[in-house]
């Protein structure tokens, strides 16, 4: 089947995959034109999919899972069970960040409301050489252990243990550790931008 080509939302699931890229599209704040415009598409195809009305192809998926900062299989994951979801700190996916920095993400995918993230830093550490924006979000940023230098926009906040900022993910910001000691930090994000 073409990727223009109509097939009922019962026979092929495609009203569910929409669905789901809708609502995170939504709560990525982007337009249809934004989401058409990275994937390489074009924007009644974008809507045509939220609406069931299209299949995409495998690769199409995949560039309209980026674009909105997703992967793919979270446009077919299962639902979520209600309740809590325990993630013991052992069992957290570490990922390298910037320069000598580890992040992970703490809350499910696809993301509702917020998004949580975890990250640590070496002495000398940050989250890379220039700040950096994502969306237009709401974001808190927790420091847990250590002290952290926050370069918010033209300002520098220099952050201890148990401080904590909000900010406009849109406002350029860069974390850095300027301590002898290892730092870390909690970032709570919403409506989730990552």
């Amino acid at each position: 089947m073409t990727e223009s080509a109509y097939a009922p939302p019962e026979t092929n699931g495609g009203l569910e995959v929409g669905e789901r890229l809708r609502a995170i599209r939504l709560l990525r704040r982007l337009t249809l034109r934004e989401v058409a415009d990275a994937a390489g598409v074009s924007e009644s195809f974008v809507s045509q999919l939220e609406r069931g009305r299209s299949s995409a192809s495998v690769a199409t998926l995949q560039r309209l899972a980026a674009a909105v900062g997703i992967e793919i299989s979270d446009l077919f994951a299962d639902e979520l069970e209600s309740g809590p979801h325990v993630l013991r700190r052992q069992e957290r996916q570490l990922l390298e960040w910037g320069h000598l920095g580890r992040k992970a993400l703490l809350t499910p995918k696809p993301f509702h409301s917020l998004e949580a993230v975890a990250a640590s830093f070496d002495p000398g550490g940050s989250t890379g050489n220039e700040p950096y924006t994502h969306g237009d979000s709401e974001e808190l940023l927790l420091v847990l252990e250590g002290r952290v230098h926050l370069q918010l926009g033209s300002e520098l906040l220099d952050l201890s243990k148990g401080d904590s900022v909000n900010y406009r993910s849109s406002t350029p910001h860069r974390v850095s550790n300027p301590g002898d000691e290892p730092a870390e930090v909690l970032f709570v994000i919403s409506p989730p931008s990552y």
